[in-house]
């Protein structure tokens, strides 16, 4: 679930009197509210919320960097997701900024910097790490009571080193990505680079599994995601070999089809640098984003013919995704940009957004 929806009307009645009797109204917000990790000029780090036209919602510091944001698919809060291997996250009141909760990760856990929310709002799934066991994939399951998340399971990720996982269409089977690299605890330094063990695994909502395949590099980690309306799912990998090795860099799941590399240009592979970090699809537009903030470059394709839409330089370039008109996309050194993509030619406005220090993702609620 990569952008906010609302429940039903006796979906959200039901919410608010589980939840403890939020106001589930937006107002009369003309602009969407981009939610974002942002750093200031002095590396203290801060949960972000904007509206498109620059207006300023909130900026709440935090204790550690933040990665992924997950809006509530009903109320106004959303959870700002610790990067690897962060042993905080912090849910937030998109109305003000207002910290509810600094969400602390098991004794023996640590976040991967993914969560998403089920769609009935009162469950979250988050990818940690198992540090009695270095890289064994972990899904936290945790429910929503009131302002707080209470952990209440979890489940196997059935891979090594989880980081994203998104929801398919159907609401109740989970697609996540599995790195494949081992970390311990409170490290980022990889610990099976000769004998990694990356893929992309479906699973159902009680944990059993319905697929798990791998791409041919075992070296290519599998990190980001992103779901089409109609079950397409599209991942950006992080290779870690040879930096003249071919690697699918980009990866697609098909309705019905298996796990293939994404047909590339050669030289849009070659200027990703071995590296792609946010993915998203717009789904109405069928058309594919990537941003691979080592070349400095996004990427725009025909989701279903793979012709090349877009190849633009943005540096450091960051988050990504979809809106009425295209995709927005974040950078860390320089302005945030909106792609109009409704006509054959694709037309960039920048955004009267703060330039620079934009963190890894973006989400619009």
């Amino acid at each position: 679930m990569q952008r906010r929806t609302f429940l039903g009307l006796g979906g959200a009645l039901f919410a608010a009197a589980a939840l403890g009797g939020w106001s589930l109204g937006r107002g009369a917000a003309a602009q969407p509210l981009l939610l974002s990790a942002r750093n200031d000029a002095d590396g203290r780090h801060y949960a972000v919320g904007y509206r498109l036209d620059g207006q300023a919602q909130f900026a709440t510091p935090v204790r550690e960097r933040c990665h992924d944001v997950v809006p509530h698919p009903a109320l106004p809060l959303a959870l700002f997701v610790g990067r690897r291997p962060s042993r905080e996250s912090y849910l937030i009141d998109t109305r003000d900024g207002r910290l509810l909760q600094t969400v602390a990760s098991p004794a023996d856990r640590h976040f991967y910097g993914h969560a998403v929310f089920h769609r009935d709002g009162e469950w979250l799934y988050s990818t940690e790490n198992d540090t009695r066991e270095p890289g064994r994939g972990v899904l936290g399951v945790w429910r929503l009571d009131g302002e707080r998340l209470l952990r209440e399971a979890e489940l196997s990720s059935h891979g090594v080193g989880p980081h994203q996982l998104l929801w398919m269409p159907d609401g109740e089977t989970l697609v996540v990505a599995n790195g494949g690299i081992r970390t311990e605890a409170d490290s980022r330094e990889a610990m099976n680079l000769d004998a990694m063990e990356p893929s992309l695994v479906l699973l159902r909502r009680d944990g059993s599994l319905l697929s798990k395949e791998t791409l041919p590099e075992r070296m290519n980690s599998v990190r980001h995601l992103a779901v089409a309306d109609d079950g397409t799912v599209v991942s950006g990998q992080q290779y870690e070999g040879a930096a003249d090795d071919a690697a699918a860099l980009v990866a697609i799941k098909r309705p019905g089809g298996a796990f293939q590399p994404f047909p590339l240009g050669e030289t849009q592979r070659l200027a990703m640098h071995q590296y792609t970090a946010s993915v998203a699809i717009h789904s109405a537009l069928r058309l594919l984003a990537i941003t691979a903030p080592r070349g400095n470059r996004v990427f725009i394709w025909d989701l279903d013919s793979a012709a090349l839409r877009l190849d633009a330089p943005l540096p450091d370039c960051a988050g990504v995704a979809a809106c009425a008109e295209g995709f927005v996309v974040s950078s860390g050194q320089g302005r945030c940009r909106l792609y109009d993509c409704r006509s054959a030619e694709i037309v960039m406005q920048p955004l009267t957004l703060p330039a620079g220090l934009w963190d890894n993702h973006l989400r619009l609620a």
